[in-house]
């Protein structure tokens, strides 16, 4: 296949090497070449299987604009703009394009969203919290894991209050850490990313997926399909 990656930052490099070891052929834009997504037009998106999206939260609503109106297939990594997902949903409906969105694409952190919901079920009366640390050149804080973290222990527990506390450090790759609190102990649930490979694999792993369906889907609904 051949994919469009979407952002030369670290993890769009990462991005493309493993389509690479996969087999696949990549062309990268960067921020610069794209501006307000003036790259992405119809004759340019039609040689693309996938888009792969790891930019920011100012720069990715344009490029899903621009690529789901032309009925392009895209993974979307970048977080932070979620209040838009309804109209990217519909955009994606009336173009018969296909969209596929996650906080994190990490088959490590789809495991530990399990289990924060059973933890939540386990001691409902505990004290939650989460902990988070990213690289300090990561935009949005709370990161989009943290707050998929939240919504996994309140759904299991409705009305559960949950802080988050986050941290940018140097070069971390992400760090997340639930800790559930009584009078008498502590829980805590870890989950740490020693490099960004197992983002970027899930990643290219969802643009295969991806590449002939029509939709919208958030990743953890079909992680599990991915072997």
């Amino acid at each position: 296949m051949l994919f469009l990656v979407l952002g030369r930052g670290k993890t769009g490099r990462v991005v493309a090497d493993i389509a690479h070891e996969r087999g696949h052929g990549v062309r990268v834009l960067g921020e610069e070449e794209n501006r307000d997504a003036s790259a992405l037009t119809a004759p340019f998106l039609a040689q693309f299987d996938a888009v792969i999206d790891f930019t920011t939260p100012q720069a990715v609503i344009p490029n899903m604009r621009a690529c789901l109106a032309n009925g392009a297939h895209m993974v979307v990594g970048t977080t932070g703009w979620y209040s838009q997902l309804e109209d990217m949903r519909a955009l994606a409906a009336r173009k018969n394009a296909g969209l596929l969105y996650g906080t994190n694409y990490s088959v490590g952190v789809q495991a530990t969203l399990r289990l924060a919901k059973e933890l939540a079920k386990a001691v409902p009366h505990y004290r939650f919290s989460i902990s988070e640390t990213h690289h300090v050149s990561k935009k949005d804080a709370p990161s989009g894991t943290a707050l998929s973290l939240k919504q996994a222990l309140q759904s299991a527990v409705p009305g559960l209050e949950v802080e988050i506390t986050s941290h940018r450090e140097g070069d971390a790759s992400g760090l997340h850490v639930i800790e559930a609190r009584s009078e008498n102990d502590v829980i805590e649930l870890k989950h740490e990313a020693f490099s960004r490979r197992g983002f970027a694999e899930g990643a290219v792993r969802a643009a295969e997926w991806i590449h002939d369906k029509k939709g919208v889907w958030e990743f953890s609904e079909i992680s599990s399909q991915l072997g």
